[in-house]
C-alpha cells in the first residue's frame, strides 16, 4: 500500500492553517504533518521534515512566501510547492511568478470574500495532491515505454493537410509552458489559436493577460459570442465550457455553465471535439501539454484518427507527465516533443504544408 503524501501548511492565519489541516484530515487522503506561519517556518520545516508537499501562502510577515519558494529553490529540496493565491489581481499576478519560480499548482485561498469554501478547497487540494503523486508513478509494464515511443514518433510523417486552426490543452505546469508557447509564435502567425488551461474562475483573465503581455500576438480571456479572428489566441474562462461553433460563414466562441468533463470545466475535451465539428479533423493541429489526469487524450487521439496533427510536450521538460502521457500511450500523437521545440515543429509543419 502506499503511503499518503505528507503536508505542510503555511499561512500567517491560523484560521486558514486549521480550515486547511482539519478540512485535509478528514479527507484522510493526504498527511498533514506540520504547520507555519512565515516564510522562515516554511525553509526551516522544509529542511527538517522533508514533507512532499507545501501548501504555502504568499503575504507573510517576516517572510513572505516568493522569498521563501525562491529559498527553497536555492536549497535544492524536493519538496513540490502549492501556493495559495487570492481572488486579486495582484494575487494572480504573485501566483504566476511563484509558478515561474518553481512552485507546481496553486489553488484558491478559502476566505469569507470569495467562493470557495473550505470544503471546496480541501477538495480541490487533495485532489491535486492524489493526482500529482499518483502521475508520478510508472506505467504498467503492459502499456508501451514513452521514451522508446517518442523516438519512433518522430522519426516519419507523412500527414500533407491544411490547418485552419490550433487547439492546446494544459493543466498542472501548464501557465509556464503556455508563457514558452506563446513567447515564442511570430508576430505574423495567421491562425486563430484556442486554449484550455485548467485553472478557477477569476484567474483565467489575469492569465490571459500575462501572455498576451509576453507574446507578439493578440492572446484574450475567451468572451461569449466571440467572432474568430485570425492570429488571435482565445484562452478558456475558468468555470465554463469553451466551444467554437459555425454560424454561417463565421465561427463564433460559445461558452456554457454545462457540467464537468473528465471532472474540468473547461474541458480540455469538449473544446477540441468542437474543434472538430467546427473545423474538421483533418484541419487541425493540436498540443496536449504537461498536467494530471486524462482530459483531453481521447479527444486529441480522435484528431489524430481523423488525420490531423497532433503534439504532445514530453516527459522531461513537463511538471507532470500525465494527460499528455495518456494521449501517447493511446497512440494518438505525431510528435512528442520538449517545450522549448513545440512552436518550431509548428511553424515547420506549417510552412513545409503551404499553411
Amino acid at each position: 500500500m502506499n503511503k499518503k503524501p505528507t503536508v505542510v501548511i503555511i499561512d500567517d492565519s491560523l484560521l486558514v492553517r486549521n480550515i486547511l489541516s482539519d478540512a485535509l484530515t478528514k479527507k484522510d487522503e493526504v498527511q498533514v504533518i506540520a504547520t507555519g506561519k512565515t516564510g522562515m517556518d516554511c525553509i526551516d520545516l522544509a529542511s527538517k521534515l522533508k514533507p512532499d508537499f507545501i501548501v504555502l501562502d504568499i503575504e507573510m510577515p517576516i517572510m513572505d512566501g516568493l522569498t521563501a519558494l525562491a529559498e527553497i529553490k536555492k536549497l535544492k529540496l524536493t519538496t513540490h510547492v502549492i501556493m495559495l493565491s487570492v481572488l486579486t489581481q495582484h494575487g494572480a499576478d504573485a501566483t504566476f511568478k511563484a509558478l515561474e519560480l518553481g512552485a507546481v499548482d496553486f489553488i484558491p485561498k478559502p476566505s469569507s470574500g470569495n467562493q470557495f469554501s473550505p470544503e471546496d478547497v480541501a477538495a480541490v487540494l487533495s485532489a491535486k495532491i492524489k493526482g500529482f503523486s499518483d502521475s508520478r508513478l510508472p506505467s504498467p509494464e503492459s502499456l508501451p515505454k514513452p521514451e522508446r515511443t517518442e523516438r519512433q514518433l518522430n522519426k516519419s510523417f507523412q500527414k500533407p493537410i491544411k490547418v485552419d486552426a490550433i487547439g492546446i490543452g494544459t493543466s498542472t505546469g501548464g501557465p509556464k509552458a503556455l508563457q514558452t508557447v506563446f513567447a515564442s509564435i511570430p508576430e505574423d502567425f495567421a491562425k486563430p489559436i484556442f486554449v484550455v488551461q485548467h485553472m478557477p474562475a477569476g484567474f483565467t483573465k489575469a492569465f490571459a493577460d500575462r501572455l498576451n503581455s509576453l507574446s507578439k500576438i493578440q492572446v484574450k480571456e475567451a468572451e461569449q459570442g466571440d467572432l474568430v479572428q485570425s492570429g488571435t489566441a482565445y484562452i478558456a474562462p475558468g468555470d465554463y465550457q469553451m466551444k467554437v461553433v459555425t454560424k454561417g460563414k463565421d465561427r463564433v466562441i460559445e461558452l456554457t455553465h454545462t457540467g464537468q468533463v473528465n471532472g474540468h470545466r473547461p474541458s480540455i475535451e469538449v473544446l477540441f471535439d468542437s474543434l472538430v465539428e467546427a473545423y474538421g479533423g483533418d484541419h487541425l493541429l493540436s498540443m496536449i501539454m504537461t498536467g494530471m489526469g486524462k482530459d483531453g487524450s481521447q479527444a486529441i487521439t480522435n484528431i489524430h484518427a481523423k488525420g490531423g496533427i497532433t503534439l504532445a510536450q514530453n516527459e522531461a521538460t513537463s511538471v507532470v507527465y500525465g494527460m499528455n502521457r495518456v494521449a501517447v500511450e493511446l497512440g494518438g500523437i505525431d510528435f512528442v516533443l520538449p517545450v522549448d521545440d513545440l512552436v518550431p515543429k509548428m511553424i515547420e509543419l506549417l510552412k513545409s504544408r503551404g499553411n
